[in-house]
This record gives C-alpha cells, structure tokens and sequence, in this order.
C-alpha cells in the first residue's frame, strides 16, 4: 500500500474535514510503529515494522484516531489548536479506536481472527474459562465471605476497618469493590475488571445494558466511555429539568405580582 491508498482507506473508515498527510517512513523503529504530529497533521508509519498490510492498518488506524481527536479539540476550541499535555491515550481515545476498528473490518480493510491459529483459539478458550471466569466466580465468592467476616466482626466487637487493615492485610478499596462485585449478580464470564466497572453503575438497567454490551464483544474502554457519555446526558438532561423549574417558578411570582400591580393601579384610578 502507498500513502494515498493509505489515507483513501482512512477517510472511508471515517471522514475528516481536517486535511492530514500520510507518510510511509521507509525504516524499522524500535521505539514506536508510527506517530502523529499534530502541528503538521502528518501520520508516519514505520512500515518496514510490519510482517503484512493487516499489521500496518492497525497502526495507520491508530494514528489516525489520534488526527480525529486532534480535529476534535480544534472543533471545541474554535479552531484553535490546543495540544494536550497530558496523556494523550486516554479512555475516550481508546473507545474511539476500537470503534474504528470495528469499522475497519466491517469494511473487510482490517482482521482480527483466531481460527487462523488453532493453538491462539486454544489458549484463547483457556484463558476466557479457566482464568477470566473462574476468576471471577471466586472474586464473587471472596466478596460473600468479607460480608460474613463483616457481620462477624461487629458480633464479636471488632472494628471491621482494622481487621481489613492489619489481619486481611487488603486495601479497603478492593475489599469494598470486592462486596461490590459480590452484590451486584454480575456473569463472572466477563472478568473482575469488567466486574467491578459493571459493579459501580448503580441503576440495573444500566449496569444491565452495559453487561450485554460487554458479553456482544465490546471492549472494557467503549463500555466505559458509553457510560460516562450516558452519565453526562443524564446530568444536563437533570441540570435542564431544574433550570426549568426554577423559571416556572419566577414566571408564577412574577405574574402573581402583576396581577397586584394592576389590581393596585385600578384602585388608584
């Protein structure tokens, strides 16, 4: 693939009004497989990195994620560009990166597929069964067993914190998330960290929906920016509601102290 077939390929995942250049760099890096250069919107690839063009998709895909959400913060900031100090692979781009890979191999540009390696499909299986859920199944487990240890506690007189603190010797945050987990009848299949991400959402039908997103294939970061995207509509959708009471409420005084006004002015002829 040349740099036009590269970035034809790109625009068709998902177009962008800001222009970009691709450059294929001709060399072998250790250090990285590609970069994006958001001063002069250029990607450059390492393409002598890659063993086949699948490979080099992946990474060009990866780059440009990092052009749409470059052209993201232009848009925000009024076409201004503001380069972000801090880390630049945050959740929101990885969610948008799976997305576009999602994309990439509905449009047959990129694959990801395991029955080319029946040894990867394997191992695949015994990790998913024998690690992630079994994993899973005794973190719920453990978590039935710190509430026992609580109601336990508190009948012989023993704070709950110190036990946790000095005999368990287990941070109270994974102990709390641990009951979390425990209490939320999660399907163990997904793993304990998605557990615990499902476990923090505390409407049901959302922690519901999330699971089903998750056991469809969805990554842990997409689940995770659809909820704190849902999150913040659910937040200016309640912000909305408020500010609409508090008018209503002005306009109902306000008419109430137009009427006194009038009926005052008639009086005074």
């Amino acid at each position: 693939m040349n740099n036009e077939q590269i970035k034809d390929l790109l625009l068709d995942i998902r177009n962008s009004e800001l222009d970009f250049s691709v450059t294929l760099s001709g060399k072998e890096s250790k250090r990285v497989n590609g970069l994006y250069k958001p001063e002069s919107r250029e990607i450059i690839l390492h393409n002598k990195n890659f063993n086949n063009d699948n490979q080099l998709i992946y990474t060009a895909i990866h780059e440009y994620t990092h052009h749409i959400m470059n052209e993201q913060i232009m848009q925000n900031s009024g076409g201004k560009l503001t380069l972000n100090t801090s880390r630049s692979h945050t959740n929101a781009f990885w969610a948008l990166f799976h997305e576009l890979l999602v994309i990439a191999e509905e449009k047959d540009y990129y694959k990801l597929t395991l029955e080319e390696s029946p040894e990867l499909e394997e191992v695949t299986k015994k990790i998913r069964t024998e690690y992630l859920e079994k994993n899973g199944q005794l973190m719920i487990e453990f978590g039935k067993l710190l509430m026992e240890a609580h109601k336990l506690c508190t009948d012989a007189n023993i704070r709950y914190e110190d036990y946790i603190d000095r005999v368990l010797q287990l941070p109270r945050q994974a102990a709390k998330t641990i009951t979390a987990v425990s209490n939320a009848n999660i399907n163990p299949a997904v793993g304990f960290e998605n557990m615990k991400l499902l476990a923090s959402i505390k409407n049901k039908d959302k922690r519901i929906e999330a699971e089903a997103e998750l056991e469809s294939g969805k990554s842990y970061d997409t689940v995770r920016n659809m909820m704190k995207r849902k999150s913040k509509e659910v937040d200016e959708k309640t912000k909305l509601e408020k500010e609409k009471q508090r008018l209503e409420k002005t306009i109902a005084a306000l008419k109430t102290r137009l009427e006194i006004i009038s009926d005052t002015l008639e009086q005074l002829g």
